[in-house]
């Protein structure tokens, strides 16, 4: 069992080594910006983990190639919600798809900037967040400002993720790649979750304003016309 362990961190190694490895990469993250079953988080950690365990790829490469698939890819999201719409495709049928969407319609009339870029962590929000831009007629220069920050700060935040764990198993490329893909994903998970608390907060606290901003014009409006007056010279 050691024996096979032992060849197949070489193969890996041997394979993390080769020029194709970028292209790969590239193409990862690109297609995962606008299909989301393509694992492209997995990818970049676990290529970065490489990287700080065994020396290959380079990390920088890695973190600019994936930068670039990912902005590449976002747009092409955008693109598509605007030519197409988000109901176009057999996987944006599915519940969780559909929710999504839904949620990002709602949110970017509110927030616009910060979804774009928070959308970039969260797999399926990102496609979502992305598609309904491009469909509901954002701003394309604006999206392009904001995806090419998104993609470089989700390039560094998982290259970061795969550096610390192939720090942590140095001489362990293999394992180092494994906890690195964990990490991510339960990091995205969190991430998820996380935003969807802040949001859904935000959205109390601006329902409970309309609603107290309610109450004050129905007090208004009860009022005697001299009271109003009174109430105004106040």
């Amino acid at each position: 069992m050691q024996a096979f362990m032992d060849a197949l961190n070489v193969f890996v190694i041997d394979a993390a080594a080769q020029w194709w490895v970028y292209p790969v990469l590239l193409v990862c993250c690109f297609v995962d910006g606008f299909f989301p079953p393509i694992p492209s988080e997995s990818v970049v950690v676990a290529l970065a983990a490489l990287a700080v365990s065994s020396g290959a790829p380079n990390l920088w490469l890695v973190a600019l190639v994936a930068a670039a698939g990912a902005i590449a890819g976002d747009n092409v999201a955008f693109l598509i919600g605007r030519k197409v719409g988000t109901r176009g495709f057999r996987w944006s049928q599915r519940p969780r798809v559909i929710s999504a969407f839904a949620w990002a319609r709602k949110e970017l009339d509110r927030r616009g900037a910060l979804l774009i870029l928070s959308a970039r962590y969260i797999p399926v929000g990102r496609v979502a967040v992305n598609m309904t831009a491009g469909a509901t007629g954002f701003d394309q220069r604006k999206f392009v400002f904001f995806s090419v920050i998104a993609g470089i700060s989700w390039s560094a935040y998982s290259v970061a993720i795969g550096a610390l764990a192939g720090q942590w198993f140095h001489d362990h490329s293999l394992v180092a790649a494994g906890i690195a893909i964990v990490l991510a994903l339960l990091l995205g998970v969190l991430v998820d979750h996380g935003l969807k608390l802040a949001y859904r907060r935000r959205a109390r606290k601006a329902r409970r304003a309309a609603e107290a901003a309610a109450a004050e014009r129905g007090q208004a409006d009860g009022m005697p016309g001299d009271a109003r007056e009174d109430a105004s010279a106040a």
